[in-house]
């Protein structure tokens, strides 16, 4: 296959962090937003939006936005419809906030009242501001099949208003959680690892740059869309490689991809050589057609590792 590679020139600077918006709905959501937000120590905002009170952090960059009155203590639990409302109404809030915000992180859990409710509205509130918005959405485990059937209507709601919708196993997360010992809403390094690989994709300057424009290029790719992180040693690719495909997410065959955008992020001693035959390895299931836009960079802080963050789009 010889999929059309596009390298960026070297750029001015890499984005302005406080463009970048990491937001958590629902109480996992906010969990895993303050998570990546103190992960990536960038300069990035973030923003909590529950009804309940114990999902809120405070900081510097930090906004919470409240679902109801501090005194109402039913909040929004299994009331998507009641979640939503709420969240148009915080729409003026909101409107201030994304003023100046080109890329939002949203992160959630479906099946409940918040997230299934709130996730989408805020997601379309965003993208009427003219920001890209990548979501990952945590789907309830296969032991739950009310909050599935709830979870069905949210999901099909979020997907139609964000530019990627990543669907996220639980069932999945939480296996791999325990083969660790960790809790499983506590040990979600896989989004961490996603969130700052695609933060610092967009605000550092690298030996190849990627910023928005590339970032849009892919994402306005017709068909479904998802993401990926693979981590790994320099000289096993094939090791990277695997470490992708087993993040826990919901089934989806990605072969067929129309578009690729690939950011390849590795140590001081990383080669030209090792990057090509990593995305080699990533991009090898592609369409023939496909679009590739590389980004590389070298950071002091991955040492003898490589971390592959990758966005596909206009899969069938």
């Amino acid at each position: 296959m010889t999929p059309k590679f596009i390298e960026m020139p070297p750029s001015v600077g890499g984005m302005d962090p406080s463009n970048i918006l990491i937001a958590g709905v629902g109480g996992i959501g906010c969990s895993w937003a303050h998570q990546a937000y103190l992960r990536c120590g960038m300069g990035a905002h973030l923003a909590l939006v529950d009804a309940d009170d114990s999902s809120f952090k405070t900081g510097e960059n930090i906004h919470v936005l409240r679902l109801g009155h501090a005194l109402d203590e039913n909040g929004c639990a299994a009331l998507p419809p009641l979640a939503e409302q709420r969240m148009r109404g915080l729409a003026n809030l909101t409107n201030q906030l994304f003023k100046s915000t080109e890329l939002v992180i949203l992160l959630t859990g479906l099946g409940g009242g918040v997230g299934t409710g709130a996730a989408h509205e805020l997601a379309r509130q965003a993208r009427q501001s003219g920001a890209i918005v990548l979501a990952v959405a945590g789907l309830p485990f296969d032991s739950q099949p009310a909050r599935a059937a709830i979870a069905k209507d949210g999901l099909e709601r979020l997907e139609h208003v964000a530019h990627v919708t990543v669907r996220l196993s639980l069932e999945r997360l939480a296996r791999q959680a325990r083969e660790r010992g960790q809790m499983w809403q506590m040990g979600a390094e896989w989004i961490e690892d996603l969130v700052d690989g695609l933060v610092r994709t967009l605000m550092r300057m690298g030996l190849i740059n990627l910023d928005l424009m590339d970032l849009r290029a892919i994402v306005d790719q017709v068909g479904g869309a998802t993401m990926l992180v693979g981590v790994g040693r320099p000289d096993d690719p094939k090791g990277i490689l695997e470490s992708a495909l087993k993040a826990p997410l919901a089934a989806m065959d990605v072969s067929g991809a129309k578009g690729c955008l690939i950011q390849v992020e590795g140590g001081l001693g990383m080669t030209i050589g090792q990057v090509d035959a990593v995305t080699a390895l990533f991009t090898s299931a592609l369409d023939d057609d496909a679009q590739v836009i590389l980004g590389a960079r070298v950071s002091e802080d991955l040492v003898d590792t490589i971390r592959v963050v990758t966005l596909l789009s206009g899969i069938r």
